[in-house]
């Protein structure tokens, strides 16, 4: 049997991706660059806003915050992927086993479901200020109309037909969309910006003068709203690092990197990190900044009205597109995840099974409303599972280990990946928990403890897996 007859969707779930099916570069700009400059970024950057930062916390935490995820994913993710070529799922299947990645992948596709369920539910916003349909509101937990319904049914249709078709479609979708995105964007922050000009009567003839309002009116420090915690230059730095923790640190872009020439295409990475995570947060800022200042008490962070207000049409068809094309992928990795654990069924059925799921959870609004915290649990719950993959392809053989122990002993549970990953969020749990507070600082949080997690899981992997490996010889 050829190749193109065994692997007729081309995507190799099951085998290294070969020479002749690698991607060039400009494949995974457009991908990044779309994927993360994306209607929900006109709720996170309202965020920071609520919470009370300053110009510098969140100008100068950015920058740093979208170097430190950059740099994990060139150094962590993309040099496993190129000299393994397999996705995540099929990798841990021969570290954890049969029965242990099953549950792993449930878990990972249900959590990327509910995101591109998020995402789903921000293209919907936009329909709902064309359509005139009532949208929900902040608190709301149920959808609150039809036209609310046959919207997210209408959005998650076309986004699960295209992520079903597999990577080269949602590349190509992408690069399409991609430009003319990132322009909106960029015009979001330079109308909000000019209205704020114009509502503060200031009089801007330097960068320092624009410093000067930024500090003054938009980032202005001080409390956060009614409900908000409060965020300092590190809550900044952390958030904007681990955000897309699960896709670097978690080790799940290895699926996306497995197409990949060389492992320096984790740069590209950059171009979604300081497009989205930078020019669209702070232009998204802007616009919830200009919304408090003429009317304080509307506190509501819908994409589509934000983005109609600043650009009109053009704002609500981009709210759309960008919810399009953050979907895509992230239906696409729930697909594969899922795909893992019933390998006889084609990917294709099911991603559409898998778009279908992202579709009714985004029906139900509360995910997108709390999309901060749900971002990092589900980061949290994935991470551990990369520091096994990490420590079980770089550090298990200078232990004298085993690497790809399950596949090596025929093993369906490799308890020392289940211990690890079990443990290490037990740990994790126990310290968001505490409350520590060190000069008034909480350094437990649940944006921060993923930092000594790692570590703490890549030190129990190895060291399960000594014990676990010895008592089987």
């Amino acid at each position: 049997m050829s190749e193109n007859q065994s692997q007729p969707t081309g995507e190799f779930e099951r085998e290294p991706v070969p020479q002749k099916s690698l991607l060039g570069f400009k494949s995974f700009i457009g991908m990044y660059a779309g994927e993360h400059c994306a209607g929900t970024e006109l709720m996170i950057g309202p965020l920071f806003v609520a919470a009370g930062v300053s110009a510098f916390d969140v100008v100068v935490g950015l920058i740093l915050g979208n170097a430190l995820a950059v740099l994990s994913w060139m150094l962590l993710t993309a040099p496993i992927a190129v000299r393994a070529r397999l996705t995540l799922y099929y990798q841990l299947e021969k570290i954890c086993g049969r029965n242990l990645v099953t549950l792993y992948n449930l878990a990972n596709g249900v959590m990327f479901c509910f995101l591109a369920g998020s995402m789903i539910t921000v293209s919907a916003t936009a329909l709902g200020v064309w359509f005139n349909f009532p949208m929900p509101g902040l608190n709301d937990v149920y959808p609150n109309s039809i036209g609310w319904v046959l919207a997210v049914l209408a959005v998650g249709a076309a986004i699960s037909v295209v992520a079903a078709y597999g990577y080269e479609m949602v590349s190509r979708i992408a690069n399409i969309a991609a430009p003319w995105m990132v322009l909106v964007f960029l015009a979001f922050g330079i109308v909000g910006l000019r209205e704020f000009i114009t509502a503060t009567d200031s009089q801007i003839h330097s960068l320092g003068d624009l410093w000067h309002l930024a500090q003054t009116s938009i980032w202005k420090g001080g409390e956060p709203l009614a409900g908000q915690v409060k965020f300092t230059f590190w809550h900044v730095t952390f958030f904007a690092w681990f955000c897309n923790m699960a896709m670097h640190i978690g080790m799940s872009d290895l699926s996306v990197f497995r197409f990949a020439r060389h492992s320096w295409y984790g740069i590209a990475t950059a171009a979604g990190m300081y497009v989205g995570h930078f020019m669209a947060w702070l232009s998204a800022s802007v616009l919830y900044a200009l919304q408090l200042h003429n009317d304080p008490a509307n506190t509501d962070v819908l994409p589509g009205p934000l983005a109609y207000k600043a650009c009109g049409i053009a704002g609500l068809i981009c709210v759309i597109i960008a919810g399009w094309t953050t979907a895509n992928p992230t239906i696409y990795r729930a697909g594969l995840a899922f795909q893992a654990i019933v390998p006889n069924k084609s990917r294709f059925a099911v991603t559409l099974f898998t778009g279908a799921l992202a579709t009714i959870a985004g029906m139900f609004p509360a995910i997108a409303m709390q999309l901060l915290g749900f971002v990092a649990l589900y980061g949290l719950l994935l991470m551990p599972m990369g520091a096994v993959v990490f420590a079980d392809f770089w550090l298990l053989k200078h232990f004298g280990l085993q690497p790809y122990y399950a596949e090596h002993s025929k093993l369906s549970f490799n308890w020392a990946a289940g211990l690890t990953w079990f443990i290490t969020l037990g740990i994790c749990l126990v310290l968001v928990k505490s409350g520590i507070e060190i000069n008034g600082f909480q350094p437990f949080q649940i944006w921060f403890v993923a930092l000594p997690g790692w570590f703490i899981a890549t030190a129990l992997y190895i060291g399960l897996s000594k014990a676990y490996q010895q008592s089987k010889t």
